[in-house]
């Protein structure tokens, strides 16, 4: 879809309700007029394909016209993965089961499609996994994952019970490194890791928090940026709600200038990865970190593009689209190595 066919396809289908909500959160939080946020906001849709959430979620009201056109709107993303993404290829990632059984090689724990026939197989894996993690097959966000202790005594009823919530995926606890659990042991703390050409362009940790299981942005995690070159993290973590984290707020262990164990080696295994299914070009990949090496928890085949432009993690204003296109023309050197 070309650029004009996309944007009258948003205009289309635009919540206008949110449009002019924005607006209102955009002039209360910049006292800016409403007026000129208004023609603002059409001029940044027209010239740079920004949604009415990026003009909010990047703050770009805040930055300088001459480095708007440095940053991945959703229009430019959606030309990205339309470009790199070969839709007859999308089912081995918007499938969990398909996703397992393509990429077995770099999953790193058991896992097991739960079907009406299978009920003996389902307790010889609960034999051997006590503690289970079961998931729907086409949910994405997080949603229906559920992290289980199964005894002799419910093993029956946990069968049916998948069946039943129709979340028969079922896997083995992916069992992370001690560096990264100290942040938040009560959460499986991934990597989303951006490959786009097969080169990586863009990482961040995500941390759970409370007493919640997953790490997931919008359900109460924080993300923080990770220097794809040094695998430390320069910036602080940040919630859903802008507040800003130095330090995690249950662990109070440091977030800023933290290092990710073995990040060049982690480089290495998810560049390999990409590689898998070169139909599919640009891939959201989400990374546990285990103790004998990394764990490929699933792939998403349409990335989202504001988390790594948030304001309080980019310097000078300047966006991602750079780096983007120099992945795109083959111009990012890859510094791999097995030392880290």
């Amino acid at each position: 879809m070309g650029k004009i066919g996309y944007l009258f396809k948003r205009i289309k289908g635009m919540n206008y309700k949110g449009f002019f909500d924005t607006i209102d959160e955009v002039h209360k939080k910049s006292k800016k007029n409403k007026i000129s946020l208004f023609f603002d906001i059409i001029h940044c849709g027209l010239k740079y394909q920004a949604g009415y959430m990026d003009y909010k979620l990047l703050e770009m009201y805040r930055i300088p016209e001459k480095n708007r056109n440095t940053f991945i709107t959703r229009g430019i993303n959606n030309e990205i993965v339309t470009k790199y993404n070969n839709p007859e290829y999308i089912k081995y990632f918007s499938d969990k089961i398909e996703f397992n059984k393509k990429f077995n090689k770099y999953l790193n724990r058991d896992w097991l499609e739960v079907t009406k026939d299978n009920y003996d197989e389902f307790k010889q894996f609960i034999k051997k996994h006590s503690e289970i993690v079961i998931k729907p097959v086409d949910e994405s966000c997080g949603k229906g994952i559920e992290i289980i202790e199964v005894t002799d005594k419910n093993v029956k009823k946990t069968y049916d019970n998948i069946l039943k919530t129709k979340r028969i995926l079922v896997e083995e606890v992916a069992k992370q490194c001690q560096e990264i659990s100290s942040l938040h042991p009560k959460s499986i703390n991934t990597i989303r890791m951006v490959t786009l050409n097969n080169h990586l362009v863009a990482a961040y940790l995500r941390i759970g928090t409370g007493e919640n299981v997953v790490d997931n942005f919008n359900h109460g995690g924080v993300v923080a940026p990770i220097n794809i070159d040094t695998g430390i993290i320069d910036y602080p973590a940040i919630d859903k709600h802008d507040h800003v984290y130095e330090k995690h707020p249950d662990t109070n262990i440091s977030i800023v200038w933290f290092q990710i164990p073995k990040w060049n080696k982690v480089k290495k295994y998810i560049e390999e990865c990409s590689k898998i299914i070169p139909e599919m070009g640009y891939v959201g990949w989400d990374v546990c970190l285990g103790e004998k090496g990394p764990c490929l928890i699933e792939g998403n085949e349409f990335p989202g593009h504001d988390i790594y432009q948030l304001p309080p993690h980019r310097t000078d204003n300047i966006g991602m689209l750079p780096l983007f296109k120099k992945a795109m023309e083959g111009e990012i050197e890859n510094e791999n190595s097995d030392s880290n």
